[in-house]
Order: C-alpha cells, then structure tokens, then sequence
C-alpha cells in the first residue's frame, strides 16, 4: 500500500486504483472499506509523534488518499530528476555534465526495484525501473563513447545487468566500444552472435539500426561510431608515419560478407577513406592503390518484392514534423512500433478524447518507423473534425494516395469500387507506411488499405472503431499529473516551473492530464512573461471559467469538445447534456437513467456509444466517468437549455434523496418532511446502500452540487439521509462534511424542520467518535430550535441525543431524565426506533452502574423493538449491548452466542465499528473459556476491522482486551505495549 501511493508522488489515488494496484483481480471481499485497516498503522508507523490527519505524510481526500512527502525524500523522483538532468544536458551537447547525472542517477539503484512486493502495479513498475535502469546504462555508455573512453564504456556495458539475450541496442553499443578500442574482429563477432540468436529464437533479421553499425566496422566509419572524423589513436594497428616518410600502402582488408538482409557495401569506384585505423596517408602527387571491389551478395529471401516504380523517383515522405515534446507515452509507442507479423498487412487502431494527443503519437510513432518502409510513408487527415469542406471522403483521399504512389493526374476513376481496385493494384508490391488521422468510422479508412504485404498502417480518431480489422487497439488517456507538470516545464522551462512546484502540480491538474491544455497553458505563459503559473491557477480555478482560459488564437480545448458534440446523433446529444447535471464526476447508468427517463438497459447502451465517441471515459464495467474538463462542457451546454436542465437536476437529487433515506435505518418513515420516495428504483434498503457506497467518496459531492446550485432543501435531506449509511461505515468525516455542507443552507429551506434536524445529526456523528460535550451542545440548540418550531419528533431526537451524551459524561440522572422522557415521546409519535434506542440507552446506563441484571431487562426491551422494527443494524447493536453485561457476569457461553449473531448481522450492513465491537466481545468470550490464541486472533481482526475515524474510546477497549489475553497468554511485552497504546489514545 505504501509503494502504491509513494509511487504517485503528491497525486490523488483513488480507493479503486488502490484496489487494483494492491489486489489486482482478486480484491478483498470488504472491497474499499479494508483500506483505512492499512492506512492507519502506516499513519502512526510513518508521521510525526502527535501529528493529526491534516498533518500526516497520507492525506485522505475525497474518493481516495494523497502521499504528500514534505520533507520526505523519495530514490523514484530523484531517479526522475537526474534522469532528466541527464538527458538536458546531452541535448545541450554537455557530454560530462550527462555522464555525471546518469551515473549519478544508476548509483540510486541496489538490487532488483520493490523487491518482493506483490500486486499488479509493483509488477508494473517493477518492470519500467528496470528498462529505466538498461536505458540509463546504455545512455551513459553513449556518452563515454563520444568522449572517447572506449575501455570504460565497454567495461560499463559488460558490467550492466542482464538484459534481454536478443538486446539490438546493447549489442550496437559494444560493437562501437570494441571498436573504439581496436577490437574490430571482437565487434564483428558480437553481430554475428546477436544475428545467430536473433534467428534462432525469434526467427528474425537484425533491425536496420544494428546493420548500420555492422556496416559501419567493416567499412571503420569513424563518423558513425565514434561520433568523429579524426584517425582515432588508440587502436592497436594504428601505424604512425614519420614526416616526410611515405607510407605503405594499407593492405587490403579481407571481405567479410554481409548480412544477408544487411544493405549492398559501397560501390568499387567509391573514393577511398582516409580515417579508418589501417588507412595510408598518401604524399601529394602519389597514386593511391584502387580499393579492390567487394564481393556481390545476393538479396536476402525474405525481402519484400522489389517495388515497380521507376528508380529514379525519389522515395516519397509525407509525415508531419515531429513534435518535439511527446511525454509519457512510452508504452503506447512500444505498442505501435512493436514488430508485425510478417507478410500482412498490420493495422493499429488508436482512440481518445479531444486534445489528448493522439496525431502527435500517431507521428513520433511513424517517424519511428519510416526507415522500415523503403517505398514510402503517406500521411492523410481525414479532417472528420474540421470544417465541413475541410472533411475529406474516401474518394478524394484515394485520389490523393494515388497520386503520391504512381504520380498520376486527372485519369483516376469517380467511383469508390474502382477507386479502391486501383488502389489496391497499386499498392500489391509496395511495403508502405500509411497514417490516417481523424478518422470517424471504419467505412472511411478500410478502403485506404493498402494490399502490400508487409504495410504498416496507423489509424487515429475520437471515436472507437470496432468494426476496424485491427491487430493492435489502444485508447490514449491523460497524461497522469507527474507527466503533465514534466510537459510544462519543457514548455517553459525548468526553472519557471521549479520556481512554483505547487502551482505547477494544480496548474497540470486543471488542464485535466491533457496535452492540448497543457500547451495552450504553457503558450498563455509564455507569452505573458508576467504571469505566475499561481496567477493563471487562479483564473482557472473558478469551473465555469476554466475552459475559457484554454483559448489561444484558433485553439481551444471546449471548439475540439463541441466538434465531438455537434457529430453526435440528437438522442445522445440529449444524453451527454444530461450528463452536465450529474453531481459525480463517476457514475453508473442508474444516475442519467432517471433524468433521461429510459430503461436502465437503454441507458447504458447510450452510454457506450459515448464512450466509443471517446465523449465518455469507463475506469471499470458499468461504471462511468467524465474528464473534469469535458465535464465542465457539458455543464455549459446543459446551462444553455435550462429547463432542460432543472428537470435533471431535480430528477438526480430526488434519487439520491431515496436511495439515503431507503438505506437509512430510520428508513423513510424516520423522516416526516421532503419528497415521497415511495417510487424509487430501488427494492430494499440492500440495494440503495448498494448503490451509495459504489458512488464511495463522491457523495460529498452531492451534497455540495445541490448547495452550488440553490437546492437548499435537496442539500440538506440528502445530507440528513446519508448519516446513518456514512456512519455505520465509520466514515464519520465525510458524514460530518456533508452535514456541514449543508448547514449554511438550512435556515433557507423552505423545510422548517431542517435546522434542528442537520444540529442532531452532527450531534450523533460527535457521539460515534467520543466527543460527547460537542454532541451535547449540538443537542441543546437543536431542542431550543425544534421547540420554537413546535416539532416534537426533532424534540424527541435532541433529548435522546443529549441522554447519550450524559450517560457517556456519568450525568447519570440527567442522562435518566432525558431518556424516559424520550420514551413517552416516542410512544407519543409512534416512532418504535426512537424507543428502541432510548430503551438501549437507559440499559447501557445500568450497566454502567454495575446493575447488569438490571440492564438485561431493558436490553430485552429493546430488542423487542429492533426486531419489530426488523433492521439488521438496530439489531446487531442491541446484542452488542446484550452481550457487554453478560460479559460483566462471566456467563461467556451467552457471550459466545450474541456475539456471533452479532457479527454476522454487522457484516450483513456493512458497519466497521459494529463489527469490531462483536468480534472484540467474541475474542472476550473465547479468552473466558480458555482459548488465548483464538481470542487473540479475533482481537487482532476487531483491530484491523477499525479505521482512523473510528471512535477511540472502542479502541482503547480492544487494545485493553488484547493486552489482557496476552498478559494471561505469557507475553508480557506484547501485553504492555496493548496497554501503552490505550493509554496513549486515552491521552
């Protein structure tokens, strides 16, 4: 958990991609609620002495955790800065300056990266640290080459750790270091090795870039190895020749034939070279001996069929530039620069939204490449995007292509079938490299195929394109917030950008990970030397006004949005304004089901077109999300249709309305005022807590989007709603937040009840976490208020608050007062809950006072009304109680039973705190019959089960319990230290 977050540096990490990065596909059943169980011995194992959650190196936030290090220092982002250094400094033509970083940056590296750890994302990185770690040795073995340190160079490449047996690059590398040294029959032996093996494993030639060098030793091209044109001195068969001494003839060195997909040697009437090692210095006026004619060597079998246009025509490039900043797409470009399956056709498929920087993959991919495909690279823009005169058929691409392939004009046929049939005769003997970008459907791009085996072709567009035959598909998805800020500072610079290193982080999060914003930004920047990055942070942080700082003369990330749009079919364009009114950036069908008023089926189906229209991203099955950016557009355009508008917003908080209150254990008769919703979607109170613990973190949200939006009374009943859900799942701080979300509002809801109702919700999220003076006070002014209202229900809530409140103070005759006066009231209004619990209280109070008899009486009161009332919760909490008194009388076997009954029950809702409480009672139990390890055991799962928001005052119990078994189980030192941390949380 710890290298999940440490290697996400500053960023938020989702509870889902916790999951994923930990578990992978096989996740705990508790799902997102075992992580706290993780966090909290982290917290206490990695922060300060006395530091609390605001302070702690694990920030929680909404929907998932943030490592912040502060002054932590981490070896993966000093690896990244020297790493960089390194490569700033080669571009610079520094050559020491980059040796040093990237020895520097290999001397970080001791042993195998996250060594030992399990889970899917340490396998991932574990991986990229060690291509990282190859790349940086053959970077610093390039450096110590063109310095001209042939022998260190060769010893580093010698010493570097195993790579992959059939490594093109290493073998290139010590070919030249070998032949830095004299040792040109060794770097010959090193390609032929690499050849042999490379045939043998993988069935295939070496890559054009090793032939080079191999071509390079046998004909000593200093230039291309050595990076001079200088006779170089330090090989052995170097002769030195006195002045004005003539100088023999250099022997002709014996031919060694090439490879046999290597390309022909020089021709005999080539001018001899004078750099290589053995060559003769010739005295002016002396003939030189002709060079003898190397030996023929056949084609090789395998090459592609000699292409039918005429020689004399120059091979055709018609790829853009290559930009010069392409960032953190190293596992894409692997992707579609990967080797093909030989003698077809390769096609790769690549999608994404708007301005996320598919074309400028698509071209560094192809530049990649373009040495591989001797009869061309063509390059067209379908321009499905543009303007509409701008949009290019099939028709006029072929055209074009034609053209560019055979030169000819104005005798190309109209119609597409024979547009395509001469295209195709073409294009049959020719190896091309073809890019097709913007493209809309699979109907525009498959008659662009070419038929040459062997062609390559790259296909870019927003939309996803199924019915593509392709061999390879990935959609490009934002820059991660690490990426993003490295993207900025080559835009402006390092030391603008290190100059803000927090305002660069926020700045990278408000452009959403999105290059297209990301320079726009940068552009903005640059052009406004004046300007703090803070500065334009600032005008972006407003969400209705972000999208218009991302405008430079004719670029603008909300036109590329609205080009997206405007292609839609008019029901999904329905769809995606709907959208602009969901209060969660992440979201299941059921949310725009009910404000479109379709079949959650139908719903979904829409969705999906959405997300091939690259509109809509899907971090998992069935669930959705929106790019903060795209999310922002969609608000502005729901804005324009505002009636429209207010009926989605009304639709979507009256569900999450339901879903609280359904899955409330007052249930919905526990609230007298606000909507009916009786006709909800959902079925029990299961499956509407289903659904709000899927939305997890982003129920704050909610909450916050009703109040933005002037919905004061939907703010506060579904703040109200979600108590008792938040609770029961010990997230105490989100159930407050939201409270407090909707405080403000309540003396401007049109429900009167609100004001009093929102003050004893705080007082009951107080009372879980032991602060019982601040429920107290939350109580009395929720009873001044509901009394001034004469609302006797929120009357009778705050007096049974402040009963709690008191009994937990020992105000034990208040505390008796105000409890049976919440009693007749409860009978008064026929709230069985209010009873039940009040009853439950007026037991705890006796227990207390050592009355345990006494207590069991009212317990079994109690629990006549939660199983009336038929809520497993109440339940599961009544036999907690139940279980504490027989505790107190030693009668254990009873214990054993409520207990067990207990935790079932608690594990059928899904509350944390219940659940540890009967597992801790259980574990009591057990150590009463004799079965220490047992009752350490579950002791220690009690402890897991908590969580850093849990109440304290239940933990020092645990703790108390555990180190009493172990005390009785003869470990003294572990027993002190349960007693030391009680004590501690005590204080």
């Amino acid at each position: 958990m710890l290298a999940a977050l440490v290697l996400r540096t500053e960023a938020l990490v989702t509870h889902q991609q916790l999951l994923d990065d930990v578990w992978g596909l096989e996740p705990p059943g508790t799902g997102r609620r075992v992580l706290p169980s993780y966090v909290y011995p982290l917290r206490k194992a990695l922060d300060a002495p006395g530091a609390g959650p605001a302070d702690s190196v694990i920030r929680g936030e909404r929907g998932g955790y943030r490592f912040v290090p502060g002054e932590v220092r981490t070896d993966i982002r000093e690896l990244a800065r020297r790493s960089a250094v390194a490569r700033g400094a080669r571009a610079a033509g520094d050559l020491t300056a980059a040796l040093d970083s990237c020895t520097r940056a290999l001397d970080l590296f001791r042993g195998e990266p996250l060594a030992g750890l399990p889970g899917p994302l340490a396998e991932a990185e574990r991986r990229r640290l060690v291509r990282q770690r190859r790349t940086l040795h053959q970077e610093r073995a390039e450096c110590l080459l063109l310095l001209g340190r042939y022998a260190e160079a060769l010893d580093g490449l010698l010493a570097a750790p195993a790579a992959q047996p059939h490594d093109e690059p290493l073998a290139a590398l010590r070919m030249r270091a070998l032949y830095g040294s004299g040792r040109q029959a060794e770097a010959l032996a090193v390609f032929q090795e690499t050849r042999d093996r490379l045939r043998d494993e993988l069935g295939v030639e070496p890559g054009e870039e090793l032939c080079r060098v191999h071509q390079g030793v046998l004909r000593r091209d200093d230039l291309l190895l050595l990076g001079r044109t200088s006779p170089r001195a330090t090989g052995p068969a170097a002769a030195q020749v006195p002045p004005g001494a003539a100088a023999a003839p250099a022997p002709a060195p014996t031919p060694v034939p090439p490879p046999e997909s290597s390309p022909p040697a020089p021709a005999a009437s080539s001018a001899p070279r004078a750099t290589g090692p053995v060559a003769a210095q010739v005295p002016p006026g002396a003939a030189a001996a002709p060079a003898p004619a190397p030996t023929p060597v056949p084609p090789p079998e395998s090459a592609p069929p000699a292409s039918p246009t005429p020689p004399s025509r120059p091979r055709r490039n018609e790829l853009p530039g290559d930009t010069a900043c392409l960032i953190g797409r190293e596992r894409e470009l692997a992707l579609l620069t990967a080797p093909a399956a030989p003698g077809s056709v390769s096609v790769a498929a690549v999608d994404g939204t708007a301005g996320v920087g598919k074309t400028a993959l698509l071209v560094r991919a192809a530049w990649t490449l373009h040495d591989q495909y001797p009869d061309g690279c063509l390059f067209v823009d379908l321009h499905t995007h543009g303007a509409p005169h701008e949009s290019l058929r099939p028709q006029r691409a072929l055209h074009r292509l034609l053209r560019a392939v055979n030169g000819v004009g104005d005798e190309l046929p109209d119609e597409l079938h024979d547009l395509v049939t001469a295209w195709r005769a073409a294009t049959s003997s020719l190896r091309l490299l073809l890019v097709v970008d913007d493209a809309l459907s699979a109907e525009q791009v498959r008659p662009l195929l070419p038929a040459g085996p062997g062609s390559r072709v790259l296909v870019a567009g927003r939309q996803r394109l199924p019915g593509l035959d392709a061999d390879r598909r990935l959609t490009v998805e934002p820059l991660d917030t690490g990426e993003a800020v490295t993207l900025l500072a080559r835009l402006l610079g390092e030391p603008r950008a290190e100059q803000e290193p927090e305002a660069a982080q926020e700045l990278a999060r408000r452009c959403g990970g999105l290059p297209l914003a990301l320079r726009i930004a940068g552009a903005r920047l640059q052009n406004r030397p004046s300007w703090t990055l803070a500065h334009l942070v600032g005008r972006m942080s407003d969400d209705e006004r972000r999208l218009g700082e991302l405008r430079a003369e004719d670029r603008s990330v909300e036109a590329a949005f609205r080009m997206s749009y405007d292609l839609l079919a008019p029901e999904l364009r329905r769809g995606f304004r709907a959208l602009g009114q969901s209060p969660t950036a992440e979201f299941d069908g059921l949310t725009p089901a009910v404000m479109l008023g379709r079949s959650f089926q139908d719903t979904e189906d829409l969705l999906e077109r959405l997300v091939d229209a690259s509109l809509l991203q899907q971090p998992r099955p069935s669930r959705y999300r929106l790019h903060d950016l795209v999310r922002d557009h969609t608000r502005r355009l729901a804005a324009a249709v505002p009636e429209e508008a207010a009926a989605d917003r009304a639709a979507v908080l009256h569900l999450y309305t339901a879903a609280g209150r359904i899955a409330s254990d007052w249930g919905p008769e526990g609230f007298p005022t606000g909507p009916d919703v009786s006709r909800s979607p959902f079925s029990d109170w299961r499956e509407a807590d289903a659904w709000l613990e899927a939305a997890g973190a982003q129920l704050l949200d909610v909450v916050a989007f009703a109040a933005a939006a002037g919905q004061h009374d939907h703010a506060c009943w579904i703040a109200e709603s979600l108590v008792d859900p938040l609770v029961r799942q010990g997230r105490y701080h989100e159930c407050r937040s939201a409270l407090e979300l909707a405080l403000p509002g309540a003396d401007l809801a049109d429900d009167r009840r609100m004001p009093s109702s929102l003050r004893n919700c705080l007082a009951i999220a107080d009372i879980y976490q032991g602060r019982f003076k601040q429920a107290h006070a939350w109580c009395t002014d929720a009873l001044r208020l509901a009394r001034h209202q004469g609302d006797l229900r929120e009357q009778a809530r705050a007096t049974a608050g402040m009963g709690a409140a008191e009994r937990a103070l020992g105000r034990f005759p208040e505390a008796v007062a105000h409890l049976n006066e919440v009693i007749e009231m409860a009978a008064r209004l026929d709230d069985d809950w209010l009873a039940g619990m009040s009853t439950c209280n007026l037991g705890a109070l006796r227990d207390q006072q050592g009355r345990h008899e006494e207590a069991l009486t009212y317990y079994a009161t109690s629990l006549t009304f939660a199983e009336k009332i038929g809520r497993p919760r109440m339940i599961s909490k009544t036999l907690c109680f139940t279980a504490e008194a027989y505790l107190a009388l030693g009668r254990h076997t009873e214990v054993k039973d409520l207990a067990r009954r207990a935790v079932e029950l608690a594990q059928e809702v899904g509350d944390l705190q219940l659940r540890a409480t009967s597992l801790s009672l259980l574990g009591a139990a057990e150590h009463g019959h004799g079965d220490l390890p047992l009752a350490i055991t579950l002791q220690r799962e009690a402890l897991a089960t908590l969580t850093e928001h849990t109440s304290r005052p239940l933990e020092m119990e645990v703790r108390r319990r555990l180190g009493r078994t172990y005390a009785a189980a003869g470990d003294p030192v572990e027993a002190e230290r349960q007693f030391r941390l009680a004590r501690s949380l005590e204080a």
